[in-house]
């Protein structure tokens, strides 16, 4: 079973909670769904462009949303030190009111929080964009990989994975590439696994890079 589905979602209840939290009607629920992918894309693109946040370890890992009766509450978790300067407090409240207007049918306040990851390499997406910056400088995969690998282990975790599939150095035969170090046991539930799938485009075609990382517990 532990090969067989997604770790995040075969965890949720006991190392993992959901990144979306609210209740509706079964008629409404494929609305609120879609809402929640509108949100998270507008949010991404305008730290993008209006911050200017191109840097590896300076994007949004995640994006959690609690939908409540007059509120939506969003909490946006980054590595990036440039959310917390200074000036940014006015551009998160001109983003709080850019999401009121141009989400304006939902007839709810939105309430926003920035939270800051400590460790950054502890997370399998800073690491998977890591590798991607490193492709499009000519990097070798293998030297990708294995950096990557020495990122995570100075964040003191207990085991990692990183596969990456597809037209790999522009090969014509697409092939499956990994590495692990430490353990990374995928069938035991109490395991606090981080994992992420991150797609990324090349000229030769997409490239599908997967990592997961052992954490904590058992």
């Amino acid at each position: 079973m532990g090969q067989k589905i997604n770790p995040l979602g075969f965890r949720l209840g006991t190392t993992q909670s959901h990144y979306s939290l609210w209740f509706a009607q079964p008629k409404k629920y494929s609305e609120n769904l879609q809402e929640d992918a509108k949100i998270r894309d507008y949010i991404k693109n305008y730290i993008q462009k209006k911050m200017k946040i191109y840097s590896v370890v300076e994007g949004i890992t995640r994006i959690e949303i609690q939908k409540q009766i007059d509120v939506i509450k969003i909490k946006i978790y980054t590595a990036s030190p440039k959310l917390f300067n200074e000036k940014r407090p006015q551009e998160i409240k001109e983003l709080q009111r850019n999401l009121q207007k141009e989400f304006f049918w939902v007839n709810r306040k939105f309430n926003l929080a920035i939270i800051r990851i400590v460790k950054p390499y502890r997370n399998p997406t800073i690491l998977a964009e890591f590798i991607v910056f490193q492709l499009k400088k000519r990097v070798s995969f293998r030297n990708a990989m294995k950096k990557a690998i020495e990122l995570t282990e100075q964040a003191n975790t207990k085991g990692i994975r990183v596969q990456i599939a597809g037209r790999i150095d522009g090969k014509e035969i697409a092939r499956v590439e990994w590495i692990r170090e430490g353990r990374v046991p995928l069938q035991t539930i109490q395991a606090k696994i981080d994992y992420c799938s991150y797609p990324v485009r090349t000229i030769s075609g997409i490239l599908g890079i997967k990592i997961w990382i052992f954490i904590d517990g058992e």
